[in-house]
């Protein structure tokens, strides 16, 4: 009986043991965006603004960042999807059959309405190299951008989190919703250069607001391109880095004019939707699967 009683007590015990874990991954199935963000965004915003506390430089905690999306996006869709899909998720970086359009949408767009503006804006400046330097500069800075981070990043972003938004309630709120956890992993980025100390209130203000602002521009680009192509990671991570170097244009300077350029792109972008008849609101890709598929016309929130 004694025996018994302390097999008993052992099941109990296993059985105990394992529901806090069987819990949490129907959540993780019920609610990936939500666990997504607050495990990845916390992480990264935890340890970033411990190294600002502490004086030290922020690139470790960027490098740490690119780490923790694309491995939790990974290890998250391997938990509650399974090992197969988990190394699908970045098989969007290989999708690069979208069209020459898109190409040069991705590549040159943004850079081309930047120094459109600065142009219109009289903060244009002639480079001294020549237009064929100032070309090679922007490519560098973009394939660096695109292989160091924006992929890596994107995979996170385009790939786990905005699919699943987008799945559940179309092109524009998807996008606007990726656009908040999208923009708050990016406020210590305001301190990176002059440090906590250093930084006065009013230039993190100003920083704050050039994310706030160009977030949900962006994300809605990205999506419409994730509609458009199918799904590809690879043209969300151009444009991304795109964006990134446009800002760093030497016959630009000021650092403004790229998001002005941001916004003229979306408003063109979407003309261009709408006059092609596409939805500027509706628009899915191919989700992610889940540990069960639900039906087409099933619209409940998975986040």
């Amino acid at each position: 009986m004694i025996h018994s009683m302390g097999v008993l007590m052992s099941r109990s015990v296993s059985t105990h043991s394992r529901r806090p874990s069987s819990s949490l991954r129907a959540f993780a199935a019920r609610r990936p965006v939500i666990l997504f963000c607050a495990v990845a965004v916390g992480l990264t915003l935890m340890l970033q603004t411990l190294l600002l506390v502490e004086g030290l430089d922020l690139t470790p905690g960027k490098l740490a960042e690119l780490v923790i999306l694309f491995g939790f996006a990974l290890l998250l869709t391997s938990w509650i999807s399974g090992a197969p899909l988990a190394r699908r998720l970045p098989a969007g970086l290989a999708c690069w059959r979208f069209g020459l359009g898109r190409w040069l949408l991705v590549l040159l767009a943004l850079p081309t309405l930047t120094v459109a503006v600065g142009l219109t804006t009289g903060t244009f400046r002639t480079s001294p190299d020549g237009w064929g330097a100032v070309t090679l500069d922007y490519l560098v800075i973009l394939v660096l951008i695109a292989l160091t981070a924006s992929a890596w990043e994107e995979t996170a972003w385009s790939g786990f989190v905005q699919s699943r938004l987008m799945a559940d309630h179309g092109l524009l709120i998807g996008s606007l919703l990726t656009a908040v956890p999208f923009a708050l992993i990016r406020l210590p980025l305001a301190f990176e250069s002059s440090g906590l100390a250093g930084t006065s209130l009013t230039d993190a203000w100003i920083s704050w607001a050039f994310v706030i602002g160009s977030a949900p521009l962006l994300r809605y680009l990205a999506g419409g391109l994730l509609v458009d192509t199918g799904g590809s990671i690879l043209a969300v991570a151009l444009l991304h880095a795109s964006f990134i170097a446009s800002g760093s244009l030497s016959i630009v300077p000021g650092g403004w004019q790229d998001a002005l350029a941001l916004v003229a792109l979306t408003i063109l972008v979407a003309a261009y939707r709408a006059l092609r008849g596409r939805s500027l609101v509706r628009g899915t890709i191919p989700a992610p699967a889940g540990p069960r598929s639900r039906p087409a016309g099933d619209q409940r929130a998975t986040a």
